[in-house]
């Protein structure tokens, strides 16, 4: 028997046209670094006396799908994960092709995802699958990874693949390289760490069903905070937090002209921080930022991929 390694594993996905029915065709391979994304279903100890001092047998609680993705933020890609985190984008140009997504929106689309291990075989179809967060740091060096947090509704498990035919956009990877942060249109320096993450805050809907899944997710108010570290050499971000104003970020990642993203938050809130003197090294300051839905435009932020894939 054939023991299965994260090396040979596969993950396929495909937006869903109803919730919680994996659709027959249209599955991408994904790449991905780790997931623990999977149905869990515990046993609840019997609660009962006199039977003796041995316990009876335990009974089977509600089914729970859900799990985090570790995946490359990369020029084709990421534009699946920003169809699950905001919707749907708006799409211009020729080429490259612009794809524009925007927070707010009412409606949240559903994954079918299948995490494959052939060598057992063994394939899990987990359908009703949505993006709860989706969150990625910025730094000088090292692999540039994002996370995401999903929650499903069911588990199909079988020995063959039910993705069919599947296709796969070609990975060409950001690193922190190309990464830059602007407050205000010009460019933040000093910063020596940046974090970012969107949230939907999304409610599973668990009535009482036969079959023990959810009914539903439904999207809560969305989130939009992170974490910026500076070297403290001017006092910039520190006035804006001691007045209470807010400033336009915009993090990106830009390999070339056709091969870019950015995420723009239009109202960034700064609190007021400490700056802690740690020994002779220099001073660093981190704020913990809150984004809001500005008034022009009207709504919280903004999320801009060019490539030249067509449409998501």
């Amino acid at each position: 028997m054939a023991r299965q390694t994260g090396a040979t594993a596969q993950l396929a996905v495909a937006f869903e046209t109803t919730y919680g029915t994996a659709p027959a065709s249209g599955y991408r391979l994904m790449p991905f670094a780790s997931t623990t994304l999977g149905a869990a279903q515990p046993l609840l100890a019997s609660e009962l006396v006199g039977q003796g001092r041995d316990p009876l047998a335990p009974v089977l609680d509600a089914v729970t799908v859900d799990g985090d993705l570790v995946l490359p933020m990369d020029v084709e890609n990421l534009g699946v994960w920003l169809k699950a985190a905001f919707g749907a984008p708006t799409t211009t140009g020729t080429t490259p092709k612009v794809h524009t997504f925007q927070s707010g929106g009412a409606v949240l689309p559903s994954l079918a995802m299948e995490v494959g291990m052939p060598s057992v075989p063994s394939f899990a179809m987990y359908s009703g699958v949505m993006l709860d967060e989706l969150s990625f740091n910025m730094a000088r060096s090292g692999l540039l990874t994002a996370t995401a947090k999903l929650i499903g509704q069911g588990e199909a498990m079988a020995a063959a693949s039910a993705a069919g035919s599947t296709t796969a956009l070609a990975l060409r990877r950001f690193g922190h390289f190309h990464g830059s942060i602007k407050r205000n249109g010009a460019s933040l320096g000093n910063i020596v760490s940046a974090q970012v993450t969107y949230r939907n805050n999304l409610d599973p809907v668990g009535t009482i069903r036969a079959d023990g899944k959810i009914d539903g997710i439904e999207a809560g108010n969305a989130e939009l905070t992170g974490q910026i570290t500076a070297r403290f050499a001017d006092t910039t971000l520190l006035d804006q937090a001691v007045a209470g104003s807010a400033c336009e970020l915009v993090f990106g990642h830009e390999l070339a002209a056709d091969a870019k993203w950015s995420l723009t938050a239009h109202a960034v809130y700064l609190p007021r921080p400490r700056r802690p003197i740690q020994g002779p090294q220099g001073v660093e300051v981190t704020f913990d930022w809150q984004a809001a839905k500005a008034t022009t435009p009207a709504r919280m932020c903004t999320a801009v991929l060019t490539n030249t894939i067509a449409s998501y």
